[in-house]
């Protein structure tokens, strides 16, 4: 122990500093299954790579008693620390302190480590575990979200940003983490909601849970709010860093590129015969995916929300990248409203960050029905198109089966710059599949024949064989090549490296307008 008073002044105020609200409330956060602030972090980082910036900061308000009541770092530890050697930047909300509301100090310490996270090109993650505004701060709580909001959006695109709720999240702090690339949740531990059972109870007589009107599951199923969901809070804080593994610093790096141990040459036989002989029997999209990728580890994104479509990341060849698939298992991989916009935001994250986007494509076309039509498919299936044609990253397309009028157009195309399309043998590339097609082209023939039936399969036999391959599209110049299941790896490999160096661009612009 140092002699010097001022050295054990400043040990015992950092010493105050980690107990926060006092080890009352820290133990009703444990028992609550939650942990505190700085054991959030400690799990969140490397060992011993966290440095604290703020943690004498109190807040300045008079009113209410509050003048009474102050905790160094007032509700929210902020600082930076690595996660696997690399920086990330991080704030952590107390819920020990003032159930971790927002007031001016505590938005104060936020905006300034997000500001130096965009100046340093590095990743911002905010543990979010709070009650809301500080109502005792009044309209200086909400000016804070304001500022917090308006970085969120400023770095969007630029480095990447990710939150995790840990707690409750309502009211207007719920779109913080909305304008962040990605939201993580802990199942029956963590709700969102702009408002609370409460006053949906008082204004539409509805009575609802927590967890039933904001919990993890209804966000990560059924809103789409939520990317990953976990069954504890250790398990969300590996899945962050394990995501962290496929993302550059910022906009301006490439992804980290990871030195593989499964043969890029390697050939998957079993891919030769997973696609059924019969058209309209389904496989799962997720093992073609495992096949083909390194070690077959594939780190999914939304993996219960719109499930007619997977997204997630991967590696090929030890690079980075994002995929996305057609699910055939889930409404024969039909498109519509949800999984347009889910395709969407994820392929815009990839192209924002530099991350190569690979396709596989099974889709017999948009979902049709009053549902889709009056809830704006249109406008949906806009978005992905609009994404896929904006993205100037490379893009790699596998037809595999079915590629059926404008969803054909829609996933990555040739016509909307893919760089390298490939389709199986068992790829079928037409208008619309084989029975619709015949009872429109040949409509007043069947009507006339005198055995409806067998003249009906005569001609979709004949349709079949001329479109139910991908030789008409390929004699066109559509698809680049015709390969083997089971070569797909090695393919894909080479034609990352071979589009290395890539460069595109759009036409200048302040920015496009996305059908929103």
């Amino acid at each position: 122990m140092s002699d010097d008073p001022k050295i054990q002044e400043l040990r015992d105020l950092k010493a105050q500093t980690r107990v926060g609200g006092g080890p009352e409330r820290i133990e009703r956060q444990h028992k609550r299954g939650r942990m505190t602030a700085r054991e959030r972090i400690d799990l969140l980082v490397d060992r011993g790579s966290f440095r604290e910036l703020d943690a004498f900061v109190v807040h300045r308000t008079h009113d209410f008693g509050l003048e009474k009541q102050k905790y160094l770092g007032d509700s929210v530890v902020t600082g930076w620390g690595t996660i696997e050697g690399r920086l990330v930047y991080v704030f952590s909300q107390d819920f020990t302190v003032f159930g971790g509301s927002l007031g001016e100090a505590h938005a104060e310490k936020i905006c300034k480590i997000m500001d130096m996270a965009l100046k340093n090109g590095a990743p911002v993650i905010g543990v979010n575990d709070s009650g809301g505004a500080r109502i005792q701060e009044g309209v200086v709580s909400l000016g804070g979200y304001a500022d917090i909001f308006l970085r969120n959006t400023l770095a969007s695109g630029v480095i990447p940003q990710i939150s995790a709720i840990m707690g409750p999240c309502a009211g207007g702090a719920v779109y913080s983490p909305a304008l962040t690339d990605f939201i993580f949740m802990v199942r029956k531990s963590s709700f969102m909601f702009v408002t609370g059972p409460d006053v949906v109870k008082a204004v539409t007589n509805e009575q609802v849970s927590f967890e039933d009107l904001g919990g993890a599951r209804v966000h990560s199923e059924i809103s789409g709010v939520c990317h990953v969901a976990s069954d504890s809070e250790s398990d969300a804080f590996f899945q962050i860093r394990k995501l962290l593994s496929y993302l550059p610093q910022n906009n301006l790096e490439d992804p980290p590129f990871v030195q593989p141990n499964d043969d890029p040459l390697r050939m998957a036989p079993e891919l030769d015969t997973i696609v059924p002989h019969d058209p309209t029997k389904p496989y799962d999209i997720k093992d073609v995916v495992q096949y083909i990728v390194d070690d077959g580890q594939f780190f999914e994104i939304h993996e219960n929300y719109a499930t007619n479509i997977v997204v997630g990341f991967a590696r090929l060849g030890g690079h980075s990248i994002g995929i996305v698939a057609n699910q055939p298992a889930v409404l024969a991989g039909v498109l519509d409203i949800d999984s347009s916009e889910k395709a969407a935001r994820f392929i815009r994250f990839c192209d924002a960050f530099n991350i190569p986007l690979l396709t596989f494509e099974d889709v017999p076309g948009f979902l049709p029905g009053t549902i889709q039509e009056h809830g704006g498919i249109i406008r949906a299936g806009s978005k992905l198109l609009y994404a896929y044609c904006e993205a100037t990253v490379p893009k790699l397309t596998v037809i595999t089966r079915k590629a059926f009028g404008g969803a054909y157009d829609v996933m990555s195309s040739k016509h909307i710059r893919g760089d390298l399309n490939l389709a199986w043998p068992t790829a079928e590339i037409a208008v619309m599949g084989a029975e619709g097609a015949v009872n429109i082209i040949f409509r007043k023939e069947l009507a006339e024949a005198q055995d409806p039936k067998k003249r009906r399969a005569e001609l979709v036999a004949e349709y079949r064989a001329k479109f139910a391959n991908p030789y008409v599209a390929a004699s066109r110049g559509f698809i680049d090549d015709v390969i083997e299941p089971r070569e797909t790896r090695p393919r894909l490999v080479n034609a990352l490296e071979m589009l290395a160096n890539k460069r595109d661009s759009n036409p200048p612009k302040k920015h496009g307008c996305i059908p929103l």
